[in-house]
């Protein structure tokens, strides 16, 4: 199996240029805990912003600056800022066995799947493989 036979599709992304208000309020609505972050300029890949940094931002933020400075931080911060650069991708024709063992070496939930031109295609979960094992275990 290959990571093409398991990936999520419908890939839910933001921009560079967004805040992190607009990523707070995106997860949110679209119930996700991942954003790959494309660049405005050539819609390739950047970054990734996960919800663990998500809360991890926003409650340093609530801190500083309380209830009442929340907002207008979130607005002031971009997710570039607070984006991870440094992450893994995967391709659409990696093994599986090879990339869940990278799944469970570094503890990730997720990875971009991106074409040649390192625009993103899909993502890889660890709900995907989650999904992979009921149907496994249903056989």
């Amino acid at each position: 199996m290959r990571v093409s036979d398991i990936m999520t599709t419908d890939t839910v992304c933001i921009s560079d240029q967004a805040t992190t208000k607009d990523a707070h309020l995106l997860m949110s609505s679209r119930g996700v805990r991942h954003l790959p972050v494309i660049s405005e300029a050539d819609g390739t890949l950047v970054g990734i912003l996960t919800h663990k940094k998500m809360i991890s931002t926003v409650m340093g933020m609530l801190t500083h600056y309380g209830n009442e400075g929340l907002d207008r931080q979130e607005r002031r911060t971009s997710v570039a800022e607070i984006m991870d650069r440094e992450f893994q991708r995967v391709t659409l024709d990696e093994p599986l066995a090879v990339v869940v063992d990278y799944f469970i070496d570094n503890k990730l939930g997720c990875l971009p799947v991106v074409d040649d031109n390192h625009k993103v295609i899909g993502i890889l979960t660890s709900s995907d493989f989650v999904k992979l094992c009921a149907s496994l275990l249903k056989q």
